[in-house]
């Protein structure tokens, strides 16, 4: 897969940052500005252990903290679940995290379930009105073909084993059902600006990713399509107006804007058809 290239300016040469590299920039720079703050994370552990959740579990719904990137993720996906369309529709929110989808999705009409193996996001979750089951996103506790919805934001670059988790979404989610994800793309480029330069960041937890399991688009459109579901992807950045209002205080957050690279943080928006 071929992505853009950076471009130099015509008359002197210099050097401009791709939309790629906007993005790394000011997904990164919330925990660089909460640096005077004093918090630090604790010492590194192995690469994607999610503790390192459950040792933050303070930053989750600090509009301008360590997980500000979360909440403008959160809202962006939310945008696309659907209203619910029958009594008792379900939307199974995967690796819920602190509950940010909660408030963005509760006039859509589903019962909100969410699933994550942290102890402290689950409460966090549980908090804000999330029925949360403590377990794995591989072995989902739910019947075939019990689902409306399945949000899995900012989860599937931390599996393991993400042909299985794929295929347990398509086993849950009923004919017609929706699949909202966004994840980060297997290119260098994004493992330099989120795990080489984020992860050096005085909050960011060093280890918190595990580039090798950052996901290729081409590869999870094959794994929706033999679990039945068509997905198409597009990339997302932040809308650079916006990030100087959030920094002094005049809006709560940058919101996400759909860019046609999927080299950096990307979403996809499938149907279930069988």
């Amino acid at each position: 897969m071929r992505y853009p290239r950076e471009r130099r300016g015509k008359r002197r040469g210099l050097l401009l940052p791709t939309s790629e590299q906007v993005t790394a920039n000011l997904l990164v720079l919330p925990a660089a500005l909460i640096r005077s703050r004093g918090v630090r994370h604790k010492a590194r552990r192995a690469p994607n252990d999610p503790l390192l959740y459950d040792e933050m579990a303070d930053e989750w719904w600090k509009i301008r903290g360590a997980f500000a990137p979360l909440h403008w993720l959160a809202t962006v996906r939310a945008k696309l679940v659907p209203q619910a369309d029958r009594s008792g529709s379900i939307l199974l929110d995967l690796g819920c995290g602190g509950g940010l989808l909660a408030p963005r999705v509760i006039a859509k009409g589903h019962h909100h379930i969410g699933v994550d193996i942290g102890e402290s996001t689950t409460r966090i979750s549980q908090d804000h009105g999330i029925d949360v089951v403590r377990g794995d996103v591989a072995a989902l506790p739910f019947a075939a073909h019990s689902v409306d919805v399945v949000v899995a934001g900012e989860i599937f670059e931390h599996v393991a084993d993400l042909d299985r988790v794929v295929s347990e979404i398509g086993r849950v989610l009923r004919p017609n059902g929706v699949l909202i994800c966004d994840t980060l793309a297997d290119t260098r480029r994004c493992a330099f600006w989120l795990v080489t330069i984020g992860e050096r960041m005085p909050v960011v937890p060093r280890g918190v990713h595990d580039p090798a399991l950052f996901v290729n688009p081409t590869r999870l459109q094959r794994l929706c399509a033999d679990a039945g579901i068509a997905l198409t992807v597009h990339g997302l950045r932040p809308t650079v107006a916006h990030i100087i209002p959030w920094l002094v205080g005049r809006r709560d957050e940058v919101d996400m804007r759909p860019v046609r690279s999927v080299g950096m943080v990307y979403q996809g928006f499938g149907v279930k058809s069988r």
